[in-house]
């Protein structure tokens, strides 16, 4: 009986809604090519009634031309249709591509919150807390090492601020009280110096004199 009628297995697939729409495509530009081979024969219909005179034979020729153009407007009435019928295919094309995309986001999201849970149910919040308290130790435990080594020997601490300050006015005042230091007035004549210098003339002739005398 298979053999005969075949079997529900033999069966086409039903076309897709992409092939209606091909299909429909095709449909419509064979229906573009006779408009516009009867648009020619209108013009020529036309083209002949105006060089004829009011008879039989322009009369023939207009009974052609209204079959032509009853022809022309059943085929653009066919292709208004079909271009609907194109656009509400498509509408739908785009509507049922959005629904896949929609699904597939989530069905991928749904994967995503599983992993996210697997994930976060390996992570002990506690665990994390004891870390954050041994952080904070060690910082405490290290700034404490940098301050003892940093710590100075040479000034005991019991000495007190007060004290310091007080001595160095002290200095200040020593200063103020023996002005003498190594940049006294250099003009001065040291003590073991009997007599004033003698001055001496910058002319030649003053010179070779104090030669002469042994100044």
């Amino acid at each position: 009986m298979n053999r005969i009628f075949g079997s529900s297995s033999s069966k086409k697939p039903k076309p897709s809604l992409q092939d209606a729409i091909l299909a429909t495509d095709t449909r419509m530009s064979s229906i573009e090519v006779k408009i516009k081979k009867l648009d020619g024969e209108l013009a020529r219909y036309k083209e002949q009634m105006a060089k004829l005179r009011n008879g039989p034979g322009k009369n023939a020729i207009q009974e052609r031309a209204l079959r032509t153009l009853k022809q022309k407007r059943m085929y653009e009435n066919q292709m208004a249709q079909l271009t609907q019928q194109t656009f509400n295919m498509e509408s739908a094309a785009i509507a049922t591509e959005n629904l896949r995309n929609t699904m597939a986001t989530v069905d991928a999201m749904k994967v995503a919150n599983k992993e996210l849970r697997k994930q976060y149910g390996k992570i002990d919040i506690d665990k994390i807390e004891n870390i954050h308290y041994e952080m904070e130790d060690l910082l405490e435990q290290a700034n404490e090492i940098q301050e003892s080594l940093g710590r100075s020997y040479a000034v005991p601490d019991e000495i007190d601020e007060a004290d310091l300050q007080a001595e160095l006015d002290a200095l200040e005042l020593e200063e103020e009280e023996d002005p003498t230091s190594y940049l006294a007035d250099l003009n001065k004549a040291p003590d073991f110096i009997d007599e004033p210098p003698v001055e001496v003339s910058e002319t030649p002739e003053a010179a070779k004199e104090a030669v002469k005398t042994g100044a």
